[in-house]
């Protein structure tokens, strides 16, 4: 049981590690509309997204590119993780909000 917990305390140190040395970017929902439209990110590295909608209503994260989907409660924040991707550009949309929340993200 004691090499259980030692094996298991090792693990978790590793994966706060590795999630401190992830980077960080953020888009901001705002008025139905991704901020910014155009987010550059480095090619083939793992990363977080942090996505915070400010609006009073729900939006969500949606890309076919990414193969991701999330909703985003009003005046709330998610991380979506993502990558590594290629070198390249990944559409991203607001399921709710079809004709104003349209992004790319630019991996470079």
């Amino acid at each position: 049981m004691l090499r259980l917990l030692i094996v298991f305390s090792l693990l978790m140190v590793c994966v706060s590690a590795l999630a401190a040395d992830m980077p960080e970017f953020q888009l901001t929902i705002r008025n139905q509309s991704f901020e910014p439209v155009q987010l550059k990110v480095p090619a083939n590295t793992k990363f977080k997204l942090l996505v915070k909608n400010t609006d009073n209503t729900p939006s969500e994260f949606e890309s076919t590119d990414m193969n991701r989907e999330k909703i985003v409660l009003p005046n709330s924040t998610i991380n979506v993780y993502i990558g590594p991707l290629d070198k390249g550009s990944y559409k991203f949309f607001d399921d709710f909000h079809q004709d104003t929340g349209k992004g790319v993200l630019i991996a470079e």
